[in-house]
């Protein structure tokens, strides 16, 4: 499969709005916590507008990145910029399916919680809930770098189509 000059208009789009509803989550899960520790401890949970914000965004996030991978594997990516080493490469590949994965099991997790009642899964949702902090700070870190360091504009990549 060739690669493609750059990410097409909608991938840039489901991008940033997987990017905005994960920023909304983190903001609003305090709300969802609180609800789960009710659930938890035998309460009985009231409709709450951002508890449903909570669950429905994280559904959206899954389909958007299952989305988002469909056209990945479809289309295919970018080359990575020039003068990319091969270790840097791997690096940059594992982040990213690192991202896709976490992005998923996040709401699975969630699912099975809110849905299923299993306080495992509440408790993977939390420990996973850090490591994608890490890994979204890594991503934000990595971009900037190459940005303001290294010079090579790659943020252009999420800011250009190339369909």
């Amino acid at each position: 499969m060739s690669k493609p000059a750059g990410y097409s208009r909608l991938q840039i789009r489901l991008h940033w709005i997987v990017f905005g509803l994960v920023a909304l989550q983190f903001i609003f899960a305090e709300s969802m916590e609180e609800a789960w520790d009710t659930f938890v401890d035998g309460g009985t949970v009231e409709f709450s507008p951002l508890v449903a914000s909570h669950v429905f965004g994280g559904m959206a996030i899954m389909l958007l990145v299952l989305w988002r991978l469909a056209i990945r594997l479809k289309r295919g990516t970018p080359a990575e910029p020039e003068g990319t080493t091969a270790g840097q490469a791997k690096v940059m590949h594992a982040m990213h399916w690192t991202l896709y994965l976490l992005l998923i099991l996040m709401p699975l997790s969630g699912s099975l919680a809110w849905f299923g009642g299993i306080e495992q899964a509440a408790e993977n949702h939390t420990i996973i809930k850090v490591v994608l902090m890490v890994v979204v700070g890594l991503h934000v870190a990595a971009a900037l770098f190459h940005q303001f360091v290294v010079k090579d504009n790659i943020m252009d990549r999420m800011r250009t189509p190339r369909d």
